[in-house]
This record gives structure tokens, sequence and C-alpha cells, in this order.
């Protein structure tokens, strides 16, 4: 089975990470896609991070629907922080019949090269870049696949949590049920 990777943070998902993975399945033969939620990205900081479990639970409750979506906290059983080259070994021991493909925005090619083992990864893997608006593609290399017809959304979660920070709507911006969890648990209010 060919699967993409979508890794993140998911801090918190929305609609944008849903329409990538589901044109990813339109466009692609790739016709699964799990997100892989990291508990720590060493190269974000931490105190911005809405707890790991509950984040995960986000992530969960917004792709629970989709059959052709999986959410994999298996990165929440490795040392931390997430290292994307770890995380595949273990999963291509797991799955040893399974295709992986790793799925990034043209914004995280920009920091590439920052990857450990980056070079690995490019050998051995296919990787799936997306558009991010104000991103170019730079450095194409080989096993890429550029999706040059995938939407571009100005959605970020880092807007978004900006605007909950200012008590401002994101009704709209995260799958419905993702909306209601915020609401109800008050994600993000406290955070810096």
């Amino acid at each position: 089975m060919k699967v993409g990777l979508y890794f993140g943070s998911f801090n918190p998902i929305h609609i944008g990470h849903l329409i990538i993975a589901n044109h990813i399945i339109n466009v692609t033969d790739y016709k699964k896609i799990w997100f892989v939620v990291s508990p720590q990205n060493p190269l974000k900081e931490s105190k911005n991070l809405l707890n790991e479990y509950n984040r995960l639970h986000l992530v969960r409750l917004a792709t629970e629907d989709n059959p052709d979506f999986k959410v994999s906290d298996i990165e929440f059983k490795l040392p931390k922080p997430s290292y994307t080259i770890e995380t595949l070994t273990y999963l291509k021991n797991d799955f040893p019949t399974h295709e992986f493909a790793i799925i990034m925005g043209s914004d995280s090619l920009q920091n590439f090269q920052k990857w450990k083992n980056y070079q690995q990864l490019i050998k051995e893997n296919k990787i799936i870049i997306y558009k991010r608006p104000g991103f170019e593609l730079i450095q194409p290399f080989e096993n890429q696949i550029v999706l040059e017809d995938a939407p571009l959304l100005e959605i970020s979660a880092t807007g978004i949590r900006k605007l909950i920070k200012k008590r401002k709507s994101i009704r709209y911006l995260v799958p419905d049920k993702v909306f209601e969890e915020i609401e109800k648990g008050r994600y993000y209010k406290n955070l810096s």
C-alpha cells in the first residue's frame, strides 16, 4: 500500500491540512494519508505548543470521518525531539509492505537541509511537495513529486493561534468538531 506521511505539530490541525491531504489522494497514487503528530519538532519552539495529547485528539476529531485518513502517534513512543528519519525507520520495520512518501509544504522545504540525515531521506523516500503561499520551490531533487496544482490557502496554525489569543473567531478555519473542542477546552487562550 502507498501511504503519504503528513508529519506535523498540527498546532492546531486546520482545513488547509485536510484539503492538501485530500488533494494528494485525488492526484497521486498515494491513496492513504497518515497524519503523524509530532510531540516536539526539533526546529520549532515548544512554548507555543498545546499539549501533544490534546493535539492528537484534535487531529483524530478532524479525520475520523474519512476512511482514507489515519492518525499515527508513533512519535509519542520515540525519543523527543522527533526526527523524521527515525520515525520512518520504525514505520518501515512495522509495515514492510507499505511504500511511504513524506508530505511537506514548500515552506518546510526551505529548512530541509537542517533535518537530521536529510540526504538519506531524499535518497530513500519519495517526497510529495505542495506549494505554500510566499515560499517558492527551491533546489528540486530526485524522488520529489511536486503538486503544481495544489490549492493555495493562506491558512496557518500560527494565524489561528493569534486569532484565538485576540478572542476572534476561528470558525471555518478548522473543522467544526475541532472548533467545538478548542472552545470547550479553552485551548490556546493562555499560550504565549
